[in-house]
């Protein structure tokens, strides 16, 4: 809908969990995150965004909150003389085909940001980041010790330590400095896979929402099949963190929270012995939802 010179676009970041890997549905052929204009039509924003998903995406949608609203002037600014106002959502799924007309497929998170996934140590891009941000520093004398500051404080250096909740201040810092294609360098130096528009800085927003989510709900549970090993939920949990856990602290924490309980089945995981199978206690959840609960993101 255009009121004035404002156009509300509806945008839905859907996350899923799959091998281990956490995956984000998209359209274009990985181009661009499901959207569409907000339009008389529709009975309520989310409702309007449902219907674009569906339509586009062919995939169901349930756990669904909203992430975000952007409306920065120098910013997926397609309209002349006026603005778009971007309206984002965060939903959690479990991962289906999607027959949908938009092109759709699902895409690892970190194809877009191979910087933020630290499971197996050091990302090779991140050496190059850091040496292009300490030249961007340097490009400006009287501001040089302020970016120097915030990079090292959005990427862990000087001292300051790595924290996997800053992903959206990564991403507008290298915006800002930039670095990234959507702010106009070249693909062949753009780290990542760039998105149209906002987009990416959108999904940036729904990850860092979700990072910083699963500390202190239980929302985790809404990715993970109806039963699952305590291994399979941890890697669930460090794939969407980045981060490797400490296993022992990890199942501590879940069973002293008390959020699963078996199943009394087994499976065979990587060729050892059969491990339990557990399934999330609905009511503890939902308590939990209400007073808050910690998942345990302590390093290995």
């Amino acid at each position: 809908m255009t009121i004035g010179f404002a156009h509300a676009e509806l945008i839905a970041v859907l996350v899923a969990v799959t091998g281990g890997e956490p995956r984000v549905m998209t359209i274009r052929s990985g181009d661009a995150l499901p959207s569409g204009p907000f339009e008389m039509g529709h009975r309520t924003l989310q409702s309007g965004l449902r219907e674009w998903v569906q339509e586009q995406t062919g995939h169901p949608v349930g756990y669904l909150e909203q992430l975000y609203t952007f409306a920065d002037r120098d910013r997926n600014n397609e309209i002349l003389g006026g603005r778009t106002i971007s309206i984002s959502y965060l939903g959690l799924v479990r991962e289906q085909s999607a027959p949908g007309a938009g092109l759709p497929a699902w895409h690892g998170w970190y194809s877009y940001f191979p910087w933020e996934d630290w499971r197996a140590g050091r990302p090779t891009v991140y050496d190059d980041i850091i040496s292009r941000l300490a030249f961007w520093a340097q490009q400006d004398p009287l501001r040089h010790e302020e970016r120097l500051r915030r990079a090292n404080f959005a990427f862990g250096l000087g001292g300051a330590v790595w924290n996997e909740d800053l992903v959206l201040q990564r991403y507008e810092l290298l915006y800002e400095a930039g670095l990234v294609k959507e702010a106009g360098c070249s693909a062949k130096a753009n780290p990542g896979r760039a998105m149209f528009a906002d987009h990416r800085r959108i999904l940036a927003t729904g990850m860092a929402r979700l990072r910083a989510k699963i500390k202190y709900r239980p929302v985790v549970f809404e990715l993970m099949p109806e039963s699952f090993t305590l291994l399979q939920l941890q890697r669930s949990v460090e794939a969407l963190a980045g981060l490797t856990l400490h296993k022992q602290n990890f199942r501590r924490l879940i069973e002293q929270q008390e959020l699963v309980e078996e199943t009394g089945e087994s499976m065979s995981e990587t060729g050892g012995r059969p491990a339990k199978l557990f399934r999330y206690r609905r009511a503890v959840v939902e308590e939990r939802a209400l007073a808050g609960s910690k998942l345990p993101l302590s390093r290995n």
